[in-house]
């Protein structure tokens, strides 16, 4: 209880004094963040495009090896959830509005407003255009995720040690030091990052739903409007974080997925589908092709370049990461009995190909739409994007109002899933948080999206992701050392591989 009163009164404290700065000093708490963020991504842009091709080839490598063997639980152990509630669940958590905000905006604005290779409105344009978003949102994203989700399902299920960050670096630091003032530290740090990446996409889903309404109804954007989303939405997921995780985020979780769904096939079908398939084809084959490229480009020669890296790709690394500790802790959850293999496969390459879908129909269309002089997408706000692609296809009004019924699923279920995994970091790990602790942070999460906005909008929420995300890439870089060395341990005791045979054999 001792550290559950640290833990969550320290980092509750915290956010609270950050919301509290963001309203009574907004301009200054803006400037702030865009100093620091300059800072870390002109400095250390380098470290962050190394550290995740390290959590790629860390995954890629249990993937291979016979180590992949081991279950995430203990012998004879069964999946608490079918496999495809499990993958629902995931993708839900992992990307959710995120995928729906950056579906059709992103591929736009590397083909028509800032080309990650300095070529706008051309063929090579749209290749580029595709590939570099299949890059931020692919196997690189994935890997973060799932290595906090290995590394604590890991040391969880199967060695009883407590669903926490801290616990997972007890092969590292050791014990005393884990369970002591270090420990805290980290898990405060986890819970600090956690709260950020999921209170910035709140944020996008608020603005996204509020560029919905004005698209099609007039409706004004700005901060009054976002706060009645937001308020609006708080109630509804507080509800959904009080039934707990077998039915709240369950239900919702293949509620979006059908959703989801229903809304690719109908732009898939109403769209220009022949397009669709053959651009999803060539990206597939251009990804792969430039993946080794694209991991460390950082453009030391070309300023211009550099500030597109930073602005995407840096921000991207920076939102995975701050989102890890939130999605790592939520997938190890779900993820109970599913061997090392099975879980690096599906965690890395299902949600991949889903979301290159996605971007192939949904980017692809826009870009068919503006290539092709038929409408300006370009021209829309980030967030009314979406919404001017579905103005330009048949059944485009219903697809608008199923889009923004998405967002607020999305919307409800990452902060549902926040305020549970959040509860579980700040209660010692517990598996069933209390309703007063997750009712708390669901308000601190939804205070903390409406601070951020009202300092700086869209902005503000990407400095602070980028800040966040720092210090815990620190310590995923630790969970990773504490975990190849619990596991390869294991091994030799297990005799798998090319491990020697233990010496005794019942063991």
């Amino acid at each position: 209880m001792k550290k559950f009163n640290t833990v969550f009164k320290v980092s509750a404290g915290i956010m609270l004094v950050l919301v509290i700065i963001g309203v009574v000093w907004p301009d200054g708490l803006e400037q702030m963040t865009t100093n620091v963020k300059d800072f870390i991504a002109h400095t250390l842009g380098w470290y962050y495009l190394i550290v995740v091709t390290l959590f790629v080839l860390v995954c890629l490598a249990f993937l291979f090896t016979p180590l992949g063997r081991i279950k995430l639980g203990k012998k004879g152990e069964t999946p608490e959830f079918s496999r495809p509630t499990w993958i629902a669940m995931l993708f839900s958590a992992g990307m959710g509005i995120g995928i729906v905000f950056w579906g059709t905006a992103e591929p736009i604005n590397h083909y028509a407003l800032s080309s990650p290779t300095g070529e706008t409105g051309t063929d090579q344009a749209i290749k580029d255009a595709m590939r570099f978003t299949f890059f931020h949102w692919g196997i690189h994203a994935w890997a973060i995720y799932g290595i906090v989700a290995l590394v604590l399902a890991y040391f969880n299920f199967r060695h009883d040690h407590a669903g926490l960050i801290s616990a997972t670096l007890k092969p590292l630091i050791g014990e005393k030091a884990a369970e002591g003032v270090i420990g805290k530290v980290i898990d405060i740090l986890a819970v600090i990052a956690t709260v950020i990446g999921v209170a910035t996409t709140l944020g996008f889903g608020a603005v996204q739903i509020n560029g919905g309404l004005s698209f099609l109804f007039d409706i004004p954007t700005g901060i009054l409007v976002q706060f009645i989303i937001i308020a609006v939405v708080t109630v509804l997921f507080m509800i959904s974080a009080w039934t707990g995780l077998g039915k709240g985020i369950k239900i919702l979780s293949n509620a979006n997925m059908g959703l989801a769904a229903l809304l690719f096939l109908l732009l898939f079908i109403v769209g220009p589908t022949m397009f669709i398939l053959n651009l999803f084809t060539s990206s597939i084959g251009a990804y792969f092709q430039y993946l080794p490229t694209m991991s460390f480009r950082i453009a030391p020669l070309n300023p211009d370049t550099r500030e597109w890296i930073n602005a995407w790709t840096i921000f991207y690394w920076a939102w995975w990461i701050a989102w890890s500790p939130f999605v790592g802790v939520f997938i190890a959850r779900v993820s109970r009995g599913r061997s090392i293999r099975e879980f690096v496969f599906t965690v890395l390459v299902v949600p991949s190909v889903i979301g290159f879908l996605w971007f192939a129909t949904f980017g692809g269309t826009a870009i068919n739409l503006e290539h092709n002089a038929i409408d300006t997408i370009s021209s829309l706000a980030t967030e009314e994007s979406l919404f001017g692609v579905f103005s330009n296809v048949p059944l485009g009004w219903i697809a608008s109002i199923v889009a923004m019924t998405l967002i607020a699923t999305f919307f409800i279920t990452s902060a549902d899933s926040g305020t549970f995994v959040l509860g579980m970091m700040t209660t010692g790990g517990s598996e069933t948080p209390g309703t007063f602790i997750k009712l708390t942070w669901g308000g601190l999460l939804s205070a903390t999206a409406l601070a951020l906005l009202y300092t700086g909008g869209l902005q503000a929420l990407q400095n602070t992701m980028i800040i966040a995300a720092l210090p815990f890439s620190i310590i995923m870089l630790m969970m990773v050392i504490s975990f190849v060395k619990a596991i390869y341990k294991e091994g030799r005791e297990l005799g798998i591989g090319r491990f020697h045979k233990p010496k005794d054999k019942k063991s």
